[in-house]
């Protein structure tokens, strides 16, 4: 013992990762393209084993991630089918023929004193200012179907178009391909085989080793457990435990299948609440993603394929998957020297599109506290620590959706009705009592996302801050109406964003 801090086993320079697909070959890419100097870094995959790939959207963090990576935004999107996403359009979610729109973007301008709609909610008083979605670029841009992104290099954006935040519809498959690239490229090495046993330390529970079915053995110092639902390294050997949210978020099933694109693509994902579950539509290039959510409570998985089908527009592409997943997550994402990434971690569901968000940010976290000297109570405590509070905010913002809707069918009612986490319960009820929303250090979703969604499903606070009551008579009106007109000049310079995306990152056949 050295300064008070216990160091556990030794030093770390052999990594093993546990399966591919888009959370393996996303931990293979990032350790290899800022680590790999100094460490061994093995991936073990079976190409007999499919991959679940329910997400075929992110979040505007992806681009982060690029930027650390180094990655040429036109080389990912013609290598993956990319096509932009300003937002997610919400239909049905309140009742039926009701929509609304979750935007990437910043709503209005706000002060250190109160956020945007502080002032909005005044001037609704005060019986002007229009729709709040009028203060937002990127909402009314996904509205209009138009995007500009920034000229590589540096360059200015044509048409003097203000800057946007974004993210992207991609293919999974191809994307997960499009980082093995790089990953080996950059050192890693790819054994193709299913693991046959685990090797554990008899003393330490520690795992030593891999054995594969074809009798390869692989020892490792840290194991990185990317093997999806089946949780092979940190459920099937540790035993670490799951906590299950069935109770708050009950679909338990999914249904996805492609289908030949009918149209232009959208720079928006859609997400179509039905009398069971939703429905997702997510624009690629040349072909659609599209799945249905639900509860076998409530659906069974013969009427849900037949809602699917039923639904989709273009010809299929593949058959219709059916994939089975618990809501919930680890008690552990790092137990011994395993850390769990991607859905062996745990899974909320494909709502907003987190799932590679949370891939992403576990492997920056284990990057930023890498324990090349040996691991240690208080490093394993951290990011179990960060994981867990991440993943519970993503949890309550999930729940939101669900709860505050005014459908009627059984599904729904149950979702309404049921008891919340208090930590949401204390959101909403500042939203509803004062129109107050925050991030805290730990959430993942801004101010201006739980208020496009809580006011999207009809939640209006019934007071609110007096900040705009201190502007003078006439300013208020005028600012509101001088933000609406910047942002329609704006968007009117935009290109369609299909054929910008036909411009810019033409797909590329693999």
């Amino acid at each position: 013992m050295t300064g008070g801090t216990v160091m556990h086993g030794k030093p770390i320079q052999r990594v093993v990762i546990a399966g591919g697909g888009t959370a393996g070959w996303i931990t293979a890419a990032a350790l290899s393209r800022h680590l790999g100097s100094i460490l061994d870094i093995t991936l073990v995959e079976s190409d007999a084993i499919g991959t679940v790939g329910v997400g075929e959207a992110t979040i505007p963090t992806s681009r982060s991630f690029h930027a650390m990576m180094g990655i040429d935004e036109r080389e990912f999107m013609a290598a993956t089918q990319a096509t932009f996403k300003l937002s997610i359009a919400f239909e049905n979610w309140g009742a039926d023929g009701e929509r609304y729109v979750h935007s990437f973007g910043q709503i209005g301008k706000s002060t250190w004193m109160s956020d945007f709609h502080q002032f909005w909610l005044e001037a609704r008083k005060q019986g002007f200012g229009g729709d709040l979605a009028q203060y937002c670029l990127e909402l009314q841009a996904s509205e209009a179907g138009k995007f500009q992104a920034p000229v590589p290099n540096g360059g200015a954006p044509a048409l003097n178009a203000p800057a946007l935040n974004y993210a992207y519809h991609l293919d999974a498959t191809r994307y997960a391909k499009y980082l093995r690239s790089r990953a080996e490229g950059d050192g890693v090495k790819r054994i193709e085989g299913k693991i046959a046993t685990v090797q554990q330390d008899g003393m330490s529970g520690d795992i030593t080793a891999l054995t594969l079915d074809s009798g390869v053995v692989i020892p490792g110092d840290l194991f990185i457990d990317c093997t999806g639902f089946q949780a092979l390294l940190i459920e099937g050997t540790l035993k670490t435990g799951y906590d299950d949210w069935s109770h708050w978020l009950p679909a338990n099933r999914a249904v996805a299948v492609q289908t030949e694109a009918v149209r232009a693509p959208v720079p928006f994902t859609r997400a179509i609440a039905h009398d069971a579950g939703w429905r997702w539509q997510i624009p690629l290039q040349s072909r659609t993603g599209n799945g249905l959510v639900y509860s076998t409570e409530f659906l069974s998985e013969d009427e849900a394929e037949a809602t699917l089908r039923a639904s989709v527009e273009g010809a299929m592409l593949t058959d219709p998957r059916h994939i089975r997943f618990t809501t919930g997550k680890r008690r552990k994402a790092w137990n011994k020297n395993v850390i769990a990434i991607g859905l062996s971690s745990g899974f909320v569901e494909p709502l907003e599109s987190t799932s590679i968000h949370l891939f992403k940010i576990a492997v920056t976290r284990l990057i930023q506290t890498f324990p090349l000297g040996g691991i240690t109570p208080s490093i394993v405590h951290r990011f179990n620590q960060m994981a867990e509070r991440e993943m519970e905010s993503v949890r309550d913002f999930i729940i939101a959706h669900y709860h505050i809707t005014r459908r009627t069918e059984p599904m729904w009612a149950h979702y309404r009705d049921m008891p919340i986490p208090d930590t949401l319960a204390e959101r909403l009820a500042l939203f509803r009592d004062q129109g107050h929303a925050y991030q805290g250090a730990d959430d993942l979703f801004r101010v201006d996302s739980w208020v496009q969604v809580l006011m999207g499903q009809g939640i209006m606070p019934t007071s609110h801050h007096p900040v705009g009551l201190l502007m003078p008579t006439g300013r208020l009106e005028k600012a509101l109406g001088d933000l609406r007109g910047g942002i329609q000049n704006a968007v009117a310079a935009l290109p369609a964003h299909g054929e910008f995306v036909r411009q810019y990152c033409p797909e590329r056949s693999t």
